[in-house]
């Protein structure tokens, strides 16, 4: 057996040759109904953090199996619902892949759910371990306006997303002081979504509120999309295979 078919043995059988494999663009539109935010981007780091493991093509395009969409699912599900960084993510999946009980409370593939971080709001040092984040480079998210804690030092356990994309890019050596750029952006967008779902909230309903947060989830999901669309066109030439 290779090694990335004992790495992907908990997820199915990477090996089958007899099933079909999928394109990246085609994971993407299986991925994106349960994982609005995700990109092709996002699939392309996940591999090089060598959590999913595609094969090549001659020309070297990714073909993904269906063990390979399944270990991104497990992946994208632990850091959106239990805000685990991806080093402990890549943990758990070499225990499961051995066979091996997983270390401490996580979710398992087909269930299994594990206890996440308080609802509400978390202490300085809890926020930042189930980030990722250094108490130093927390500190800075604060300074530089992307992360805002309340009047006793606690942070919302919602902005968990935040931090941890803020940890993954200084992996990469984007400071949080590079990150203004992102934040004036989502003000940006967030004051024109703000002006569509505005006047379906006037009407003061409890149906005017359900359609609002309907097209209001909608227009982050279409942001986000065209976000991470016009940052590929910018970059296409650097990420032709």
């Amino acid at each position: 057996m290779t090694a990335v078919a004992s790495r992907a043995s908990a997820f199915g059988d990477a090996d089958d040759q007899h099933a079909p494999r999928l394109t990246i663009g085609e994971v993407l539109n299986v991925l994106r109904d349960d994982f609005p935010d995700v990109t092709i981007s996002k699939i392309r780091y996940l591999e090089s953090e060598d959590l999913v493991h595609p094969q090549r093509t001659p020309s070297g395009y990714r073909k993904f199996s269906s063990a390979d969409v399944a270990r991104l699912r497990y992946v994208l599900a632990a850091q959106r619902d239990h805000y685990l960084p991806l080093k402990v993510i890549k943990e758990h999946l070499d225990a499961l892949d051995r066979g091996e009980p997983l270390p401490g409370s996580a979710p398992a593939p087909a269930g299994g759910a594990a206890p996440e971080p308080d609802a509400g709001s978390l202490p300085p040092e809890q926020f930042a371990r189930a980030a990722g984040l250094a108490p130093g480079q927390l500190a800075d998210c604060v300074q530089f306006g992307l992360l805002a804690p309340d009047a006793e030092g606690r942070h919302p356990a919602a902005d968990l997303p935040i931090a941890r994309a803020a940890a993954g890019l200084a992996r990469h050596g984007i400071e949080p002081r590079h990150l203004r750029v992102y934040q004036n952006g989502a003000e940006r967008e967030a004051g024109l979504v703000e002006q569509l779902v505005a006047p379906v909230l006037r009407a003061r309903s409890e149906e005017a509120r359900t359609r609002a947060t309907e097209k209001l989830q909608e227009l982050v999901a279409l942001s986000a999309q065209l976000h991470g669309a016009l940052l590929e066109a910018r970059l296409r030439d650097l990420l032709r295979p």
